[in-house]
């Protein structure tokens, strides 16, 4: 395994955004281990800081952008892809504006700023996000395919195709992630449009601010009053937001991924995607693994004895935050008699019991809730999905919302194979436990 790093000191790059034109200070600072890399507005009367995860996604057209309530900022992808490029796990970077600054719409900037600030080891181990299985993510004509590689590297081949009627020819490029590799071949490949785009953009009141030398505009003939830094310098820099976006999964990203004229939006869904796969990775060894409370230790938190004990064991507990448990549904429950003899299904309201029970297995963790007893107060927003039948494996989660000395609210949910099966608000009324 790697070790994390951060920077060794403080570093600043300056300019204007490239969409909104606003000028821009942006500051590196280190960060402490397993923290990731987190954006900071400074400009706002409190300082809102942004995790750069996909979750703090905000739609945008032809950018990446994250947003914490009203704040966002703007076109992070170049300043992540020097983040990946270099190995940096952990990072602060602070902003007086919404937009990173444009610089010359590459990395590099970022690149020699990061460089200049030196870059220390820390005293963690780096976490992987390895693509587990092959996954294809597609829209329209564009694609991109990830399956499993080789240890830890990060292989892509990028493949460029517009079309016949586009100014850019047919592009393809392959690229194994290394930061020699990535300062020499992918960092100073810069950000590009079409004449057409280019004229668009200004109609819509972006990018005004910029002239032909500032950005790669490319006309029928060529760039305009501008010069290619490489002959495929477009599939490099597809291949430079890649990287970058893929910052969004809060770990570095390792596999092989082909990619068809993909863009932000697909490479949003693909971290996704694998973050999913991830979970389920980690949710699967948690149901063979050892239980968070074994059947004795949920005896002893709920009242409930057969045959109204609908929780097996609790596979996962995260203080009175969340928790996850397990109900095997199998033929000889008491109900399947008479619901149905001849089309056995789990009585709904015995499902939401279920999901009650572990919500109040979840009150029961707060220490102000010891000794008490969760009592079911009201249902909300109840919903049944599809049916539990004889052979399921009931996954059941319980999120607390509100809890407070005598009352409590949680929202459940009851899951099949990944399916969702139930749902619910229900609301607690927490009393003295029967000291008998």
């Amino acid at each position: 395994m790697s070790q994390q790093q951060t920077i060794t000191t403080e570093t600043e790059v300056s300019g204007r955004g490239l969409f909104t034109g606003g000028p821009v200070t942006l500051r590196f600072k280190p960060a402490p281990p397993g923290t990731g890399v987190t954006f900071v507005r400074t400009d706002q009367p409190e300082p809102v800081h942004i995790a750069a995860r996909v979750e703090n996604l905000t739609k945008r057209a032809r950018r990446t952008s994250i947003r914490n309530g009203t704040a966002a900022i703007e076109t992070v992808e170049h300043c992540l892809a020097a983040v990946r490029g270099l190995s940096v796990d952990n990072l602060i970077i602070e902003l007086d504006n919404a937009e990173v600054p444009a610089a010359d719409g590459s990395a590099l900037p970022f690149i020699e700023a990061l460089q200049k600030a030196g870059i220390d080891e820390q005293p963690a181990e780096r976490e992987y996000l390895p693509v587990l299985e092959p996954v294809r993510v597609e829209e329209g004509n564009a694609e991109l395919v990830a399956w499993p590689g080789e240890g830890d590297r990060l292989e892509v081949i990028y493949e460029l195709d517009y079309g016949p009627n586009s100014p850019i020819g047919h592009q393809i490029h392959r690229f194994t992630l290394d930061a020699d590799g990535f300062i020499e071949q992918i960092a100073p490949s810069r950000t590009f449009v079409t004449e057409q785009e280019a004229n668009h953009l200004r109609a819509a009141g972006l990018g005004t601010h910029l002239s032909y030398e500032d950005i790669l505009v490319i006309g029928d003939n060529g760039p305009i009053k501008n010069k290619f830094r490489y002959e495929n310098e477009c599939v490099r820099h597809k291949i430079l937001d890649l990287v970058g976006d893929l910052m969004l999964a809060g770990r570095f990203v390792t596999g092989r991924i082909y990619a068809r004229r993909s863009g932000h939006h697909l490479n949003h869904e693909l971290v996704r995607r694998l973050l999913e796969q991830r979970a389920r990775e980690s949710f699967e060894k948690r149901l063979t693994g050892a239980a968070e409370l074994d059947i004795k230790q949920v005896q002893r938190l709920l009242p409930h004895r057969y045959p109204m004990l609908l929780v097996d064991r609790v596979i996962e507990i995260d203080g009175d935050r969340r928790a996850v448990g397990i109900k095997n549904v199998t033929i000889n429950e008491q109900f399947f008699q008479g619901h149905y003899p001849r089309q056995p299904i789990m009585p709904g309201v015995l499902i939401i019991e279920a999901l009650a029970q572990l919500g109040g297995i979840l009150m029961s963790q707060k220490l102000e809730h010891t000794a008490k007893v969760a009592v079911l107060l009201s249902l909300d927003k109840v919903k049944f999905r599809r049916p539990v039948m004889p052979g399921d494996q009931l996954i059941l989660e319980a999120q607390a919302v509100r809890v407070k000395a005598r009352t409590g609210q949680v929202q459940c949910r009851a899951t099949v194979g990944g399916e969702l099966a139930a749902e619910a608000h229900i609301r607690f009324m927490l009393v003295d436990a029967d000291p008998a």
